[in-house]
């Protein structure tokens, strides 16, 4: 049988293959008022596509734990119960398909507040409904950003809690599983990285200082989050710095920890902390990563970037280095890659009805 095709036991969830969507913000939501933070019809096209194309595990993109942890003031978010229901409809479509739902909670920090990609990402002020970031650190992310008010040890606190009450409305809007955002240079990665996080208190300085920050929140989370349901965490696994950054080892490092937390499954990325940073970006580069997480803190991985094609894919799962990969760019131009994939490996997979008939 394709290594791609066979179902993953988690807990004790059942993921149908490994053919996963990776959380992509689609910056399509009200930016203040009531439907604020509230998926809509685009959201749900969007995700029910990938789902009737027979995608085994969506991840829903960044959802922020507060107003003000959202990237863009386009970002959804699961502070309140309007977000709770419009989710429901969702989930309840993407598990009528055979899709596992799941979502990724987070917290933008010092790069939040800024404008949709296609408007130039620049930092937004209160004019474009924008607000004033926090971080770890007085540090901007670079010089257009602004300088984020630094968080005291009570804004933490609270900032743990936050992450535990969006995980309890994401159990009541339905998904499966929840992911922690701890990559790509925001808040939960803002901590971990001594580039971004200068701090002399209990949350800064030694690598268990700088991940005390994340261990809380996997450990408020969990707390709340049923034992039967998994829980991943998304790591950037090293800043791409000479010196003065986040590193693989630290990431390994990290990795065992939250296996001992209770994170079933650790979402391995690179960068987003740095500005200008040299990536050698090329296919699948960022897979040596998770195949060394996996391999060196024993717990599952699921890989991505750059990963495009069917037998790439297939090889990465049969070699080990990964037990999932994540499609990013393919899945948005191609939200029925699944089906292809299974007919190219002649696997066996669930095709709607309305469209199954007629091929």
């Amino acid at each position: 049988m394709s290594a791609l095709f066979q179902p993953l036991h988690l807990r004790e969830t059942t993921i149908p293959n490994r053919v996963w969507m990776p959380p992509m913000c689609q910056y399509s939501a009200a930016p203040e008022g009531p439907l604020a933070g509230v998926p809509g019809d685009w959201h749900f096209a969007h995700y029910g596509a990938r789902a009737a194309g027979g995608t085994g595990l969506i991840v829903v993109e960044a959802t922020a734990v507060t107003p003000e942890g959202r990237i863009s003031p386009q970002d959804l978010g699961l502070w309140n119960d309007t977000q709770v229901e419009a989710f429901r409809r969702i989930t309840d479509f993407m598990r009528s398909q055979g899709t596992v739902p799941a979502v990724q909670l987070a917290h933008a920090g010092r790069k939040a507040s800024t404008a949709q990609p296609w408007k130039g990402g620049a930092p937004v002020g209160p004019d474009a409904y924008g607000w004033q970031p926090v971080a770890p650190s007085p540090v901007p992310f670079d010089d257009r950003h602004p300088v984020p008010t630094e968080l005291t040890v009570p804004q933490i606190r609270e900032l743990v809690g936050r992450f535990a009450d969006a995980a309890r409305r994401a159990l009541a809007a339905g998904f499966e599983i929840v992911e922690l955002h701890g990559a790509h240079g925001y808040l939960i990665h803002e901590f971990l990285s001594p580039h971004s996080n200068h701090r002399t208190d209990a949350y800064g300085g030694s690598y268990e200082n700088r991940s005390r920050f994340a261990l809380e929140v996997v450990d408020a989370v969990r707390e709340v989050w049923p034992d039967e349901k998994p829980l991943f965490f998304r790591v950037s696994a090293t800043d791409w710095l000479d010196e003065g950054g986040w590193t693989a080892e630290e990431s390994v490092r990290l990795a065992g920890d939250l296996r001992a937390h209770g994170v079933d499954l650790i979402d391995v990325s690179t960068g987003g902390n740095a500005p200008r940073v040299r990536i050698p970006t090329g296919p699948g580069y960022q897979v040596p990563f998770a195949a060394r997480v996996k391999a060196e803190a024993g717990v599952p991985v699921a890989a991505v970037g750059l990963i495009t094609e069917v037998e790439q894919a297939e090889k990465i799962l049969a070699n080990g280095e990964a037990d999932a990969v994540l499609l990013g760019r393919e899945l948005l131009r191609n939200p029925s890659w699944a089906q292809h994939a299974a007919r190219e490996l002649g696997a066996d997979l669930r095709m709607p009805d309305q469209y199954g008939w007629g091929m």
